[in-house]
């Protein structure tokens, strides 16, 4: 069918029956496109969308069941592993002073530093320092000698039987050519009926 522009010219849209036949098709043609695009982003878009996010979400839901068949594939080596970290915590917690052994500790790090040559000038607990699940005990020691007795009183402490670190250690040097050390070492007492924190769970873990 051929079109003459022409036939545009004129047209009266109060008597659109009167139009040629050639621009009622071209109408019908144009109105149809604009009723199929109008009908796309109306109902299709939403469609699409929602088609979207179910695929998200069928995505997340597979990778959400390839984790948890992992965890249960592996559930007896994690349990195993669990029960050998609770008998190894358990080692530890024997290693901390309990409160009648806390002035021991005292004579233990004054037999360390003085078996080492060191010459003991002081030797003070601090102010116990409370967090979560357990209690720190400072203590803050000031000795003199020369860096290898330094470093042998260092070695003694850890081989202690109990639990004891170093910390914020200075030294100085002296007059006479030995070493002023300033350093404290604490340890640590688990609180009586306190729970570990919760681990962390892994999202959508149950």
């Amino acid at each position: 069918m051929k079109i003459d522009l022409s036939d545009f010219n004129d047209i009266d849209f109060e008597n659109i029956g009167g139009w040629p036949t050639k621009v009622k098709v071209v109408f019908a043609v144009f109105l149809a496109f604009c009723v199929v695009l109008g009908g796309y982003f109306f109902f299709m878009s939403d469609a699409l969308d929602r088609l979207s996010r179910e695929e998200r979400t069928e995505q997340q839901l597979r990778t959400d069941f390839k984790t948890k068949y992992q965890l249960a594939a592996n559930l007896k080596l994690y349990r195993e592993q669990l029960a050998e970290m609770e008998v190894q915590f358990a080692e530890l917690l024997k290693m901390l002073p309990s409160q009648n052994e806390m002035p021991g500790l005292l004579d233990d790090l004054t037999f360390v530093a003085t078996d080492a040559g060191l010459k003991m000038k002081s030797l003070d607990w601090e102010t116990e320092i409370d967090r979560e699940f357990y209690q720190e005990f400072p203590i803050n020691m000031s000795v003199v000698g020369d860096y290898h007795q330094l470093g042998n009183m260092v070695a003694g402490v850890a081989r202690l039987p109990r639990i004891v670190s170093l910390h914020d250690f200075t030294i100085t040097k002296q007059g006479n050519g030995l070493l002023k050390m300033d350093i404290q070492a604490r340890t640590y007492r688990f609180k009586e009926g306190a729970e570990l924190p919760p681990k962390k769970r892994k999202k959508g873990g149950k």
